[in-house]
């Protein structure tokens, strides 16, 4: 969604690098840079005025005050990054749990936001956090709301309370009161409500939202926004603020396109911060918005704290020490091994979005969005075409074999050639690694890496000296 701006952010301090020392000219243009930068991402006027503002009268106040000697432009890059944090929130908000359980979420936002998906998407992260939540079906008014509600609540494994069929039947109140006492007589923790939503904000709207609120009195109430639809975001957020009111904003389909104008908006002309973000259709595309890991991602500089988080959760532990033990021991890396390994990364998702949150992923942009998401899966079926033995010692695959694994595969023997290839050439890396040497590419002695054996030189040759003395006394430097 932000690769347009962080194009444009970089260029801007790319510039700014080049110029060495940096006068407040150069400031200037900087900052009319990032300024039209952020108007074109369809961020609200307000908001770029302010924040184009901060950025040039802390950048002038710092150029004062910096050192012969220091790194300027990264001075002020910091001054963008932290500015950039504070308009998306400042810092992350949690949940506000109930003192006495359940705790009371309601959601709401227009219609096709997304809140049905979003509710089980919410109901997964805190249930495999050890809670015990159960969602809520109070949209009765959008055709087969009730039914999508049930489908995915059973997806994720989670109940849904649903007395009243929907499509137009039964009042959302009851449903939303009546859930309340049921969560508590069976001990949930959780109570998500899916409320209706319409096409755009209307006095019927709100006066329903504000009935279910008064009858459950939730101790969050999170408006649930499209970041796609750009200014009409922040204006339906500002609605529903004034009617209703919400304590923080969920941030749907942000793996979409569109130029990211509403998340750079919303949380400073509502003063409420984004609270969590969906990033792609899957149920495990959510997790807790990080004002300060979207701004690094849009300076480019990536996202490698929440890549280490899905690495943490996708890897397993056990897995991982005896994936070590083995390098450390000397044993050698095998199919079996590489096949865990990718199993554990189809865990992490689109490995799209795992390459975009790389520092300088924005460089890549090309690459990434032509890499062949179903490799993953074609080389996984090589693998597993393979018996226990071979997938342990690639020296018995003959030529039959690899016919036969190619063709349990549906692939090609080229294919399983290749992968063969490649698997092999990362055996004896790994190995020289192991060794003391280095990665290809690399210098020996890089950090983390044992340094590269050293090898002694063979001494230099003696030079034969002349004969003539003049000539021997100029070859000695006697003679200037």
């Amino acid at each position: 969604m932000f690769d347009s701006l962080s194009s444009k952010f970089a260029g801007a301090f790319g510039a700014l690098r080049a110029r060495g020392k940096i006068s407040e000219k150069d400031i200037e243009l900087t900052t009319l840079e990032i300024r039209q930068a952020l108007l074109e991402a369809d961020v609200a006027l307000e908001v770029v005025e302010s924040f184009t503002a901060q950025v040039q009268s802390k950048s002038l106040e710092l150029l004062s005050t910096l050192q012969a000697g220091t790194n300027q432009a990264q001075a002020i890059f910091d001054v963008v990054n932290q500015e950039l944090t504070q308009i998306l929130g400042g810092g992350a908000r949690r949940i506000r749990f109930a003192k006495k359980p359940p705790t009371v979420i309601m959601l709401a936002g227009l219609q096709g936001a997304g809140k049905t998906t979003l509710a089980a998407k919410l109901a997964k992260f805190y249930k495999d956090q050890g809670e015990t939540p159960i969602l809520v079906a109070s949209d009765l008014q959008r055709p087969n709301a009730v039914n999508q509600l049930q489908v995915v609540g059973q997806s994720v494994g989670v109940p849904v309370f649903a007395p009243e069929p929907g499509n137009g039947v039964g009042n959302p109140v009851t449903v939303a009161r009546d859930a309340i006492a049921f969560a508590t007589s069976k001990l949930h923790s959780m109570v998500i409500v899916d409320t209706a939503g319409r096409l755009g904000v209307d006095q019927e709207l709100m006066n329903e939202a504000i009935a279910i609120r008064d009858a459950v009195t939730p101790d969050e109430i999170l408006f649930v926004v499209d970041s796609m639809i750009g200014q009409d975001a922040v204006r339906t957020a500002q609605a529903f603020q004034d009617g209703v009111g919400f304590d923080g904003v969920v941030l749907t389909k942000l793996d979409g396109d569109a130029r990211g104008g509403a998340a750079l908006s919303i949380a400073a002309l509502t003063g409420r911060p984004i609270m969590f973000a969906s990033t792609g259709e899957k149920i495990s595309d959510f997790d807790i918005f990080y004002p300060e890991r979207m701004a690094s991602r849009i300076l480019g500089m990536g996202d490698v704290a929440t890549l280490a988080e899905q690495a943490k959760k996708a890897f397993d532990g056990d897995s991982a020490k005896k994936l070590e033990d083995k390098f450390l021991s000397g044993e050698d890396f095998t199919l079996d091994d590489f096949l865990e390994q990718l199993e554990a990364m189809s865990k992490m998702g689109s490995m799209g979005k795992l390459l975009g949150m790389l520092p300088g992923a924005g460089a890549m942009k090309k690459q990434i969005e032509n890499f062949d998401e179903s490799e993953i899966t074609r080389t996984k079926s090589i693998v597993q075409s393979m018996t226990p033995k071979e997938r342990r010692d690639l020296k018995v695959l003959n030529g039959s074999r690899r016919a036969r694994i190619a063709l349990g595969a549906g692939r090609k023997v080229s294919d399983v050639n290749a992968l063969v290839d490649k698997f092999t050439a990362a055996q004896k890396m790994m190995k020289q690694m192991r060794n003391g040497g280095s990665m290809p590419g690399m210098p020996a002695g890089m950090p983390g890496l044992p340094p590269a054996p050293s090898k002694t030189a063979p001494p230099a040759k003696k030079k034969s000296k002349s004969g003539n003395p003049a000539k021997r006394a100029l070859e000695n430097g006697t003679i200037s």
